[in-house]
């Protein structure tokens, strides 16, 4: 796919001064989709993200008007800070799991006059959110998972039944704050010796975490389903894409996907939306399914409540999340997209994906004549030519710390 949603960007941009802005709560790698989508659909935006973040070179970034001191955090301070902002009205969207329950906040707060966001109630968000919550939801309600076990306790640790599962992996019930802290997402636990030893290190840096069952497949049985719905209950959009490569390979992100159709993954798409109508959800959504290789059964694993970080390839696929919240916040009509095309358009985040088919793991066999077909097809995450910056101060990054690690090895 090319880079034709940049042609005109800056045109539209000037037409839409006169529109309410919106505040992107977010960092990184999503963050900078956020802006980027945004600017594609001629939304003006501004962006709480630290100063030397990523998203600092964009050439869409504009820090908060009239207040300095905000950069996303969600604390004691928060309302301090956004109500400092020197803007009479804004539609704040989040990129983070701490912002979006925050903002489902806003209805009731003292700035609800100011600051506008399409959002769920603050219980729907909790219930995906938080995993154990999640976990006994989707079993009470019957959905397709893999089993999880909440771990509050050693004896819950010993009632793990090892004997009917293949193994296990531990996992966060605040998956943001244990990434922040650990820089990952979970650890394996093959034996009860080892997720002993694994609860007891958590348990006693204050962690509270779950036993989930690990699902068989590869990382290619792993689907997304990106979206969003609205006020009313319907899904204005959303698109398919697999998992093809992961990096870190256990418990890493997709470092190249490709869509496919919905009709491919009809049992996971029912599955969504009759769990997003149960919890009358409201916003964007990012759902990860894997296919369960003994018999084809797509398990839903998390549902992201926010913006994620292929958050851009969504809106270049026509899929704009970004855009749909802020119609919908607004309480004007949804613009509907129109069904994805083509199937097979690719994403690659080309430094993790190459770290990934470097190893034989990440690469599974694949010949390189069709990794670098993949490559040279695919939307680039990151690097774009129409906003060059982000992407080589990414790729300077990767090239700086190579070169560290050879220096000190």
């Amino acid at each position: 796919m090319g880079d034709n949603a940049t042609d005109g960007i800056q045109n539209m941009l000037s037409s839409a001064n006169s529109r309410v802005p919106a505040i992107v709560v977010a960092r990184g790698y999503t963050g900078l989709g956020m802006l980027r989508c945004l600017a594609q659909a001629g939304i003006p935006a501004y962006i709480a993200c630290l100063p030397d973040d990523l998203c600092t070179f964009s050439r869409w970034y504009r820090p908060l008007p009239g207040n300095g001191n905000w950069h996303g955090e969600i604390d004691e301070q928060t309302e301090t800070h956004v109500n400092a902002i020197a803007l009479d009205h804004a539609v704040l969207i989040p990129g983070a799991d701490d912002a979006a329950l925050w903002v489902a906040d806003l209805p009731t707060s003292a700035f609800s006059h100011r600051f506008h966001a399409s959002s769920s109630t603050r219980e729907a968000l909790a219930i995906l959110q938080d995993k154990a919550r999640f976990g006994d939801y989707l079993h009470a309600a019957n959905l397709p998972h893999p089993r999880t076990f909440s771990l509050g306790s050693l004896a819950d640790v010993s009632a793990v039944p090892f004997d009917d599962l293949d193994r296990v992996f531990v996992k966060p019930t605040d998956s943001q704050h244990f990434n922040n802290v650990l820089g990952k997402k979970g650890v394996w636990a093959r034996n009860r010796d080892e997720l002993t030893r694994v609860w007891s290190e958590l348990h006693a840096m204050g962690f509270v975490v779950i036993a989930q069952e690990y699902v068989p497949g590869t990382a290619a049985d792993h689907y997304f389903i990106d979206g969003f719905r609205d006020r009313h209950g319907n899904i204005c959009g959303a698109m398919a894409r697999r998992r093809l490569r992961i990096y870190p390979p256990d418990f890493g992100n997709s470092s190249y996907c490709e869509t496919v159709a919905l009709s491919d993954v009809s049992g996971a798409y029912e599955t969504l939306v009759d769990l997003l109508s149960q919890l009358t959800y409201r916003g964007i959504f990012s759902a990860e399914f894997k296919r369960d290789s003994r018999n084809g059964v797509f398990r839903i694993l998390e549902v992201n409540t926010r913006a994620w970080w292929y958050v851009e390839f969504a809106a270049r696929c026509g899929v704009n999340v970004c855009a749909m919240a802020y119609e919908d916040a607004l309480e004007t009509p949804v613009t509907m997209a129109a069904p994805v095309r083509p199937v097979g358009a690719g994403c690659v985040n080309w430094i993790n994906d190459a770290k990934s088919v470097l190893s034989p793991a990440g690469r599974r066999g694949e010949s390189w004549l069709n990794i670098l077909r993949q490559w040279s097809h695919a939307c680039f995450h990151v690097l774009r030519i129409g906003d060059l910056r982000p992407g080589i101060h990414v790729i300077g990054n990767s090239l700086l710390q190579r070169v560290k690690r050879v220096v000190r090895d």
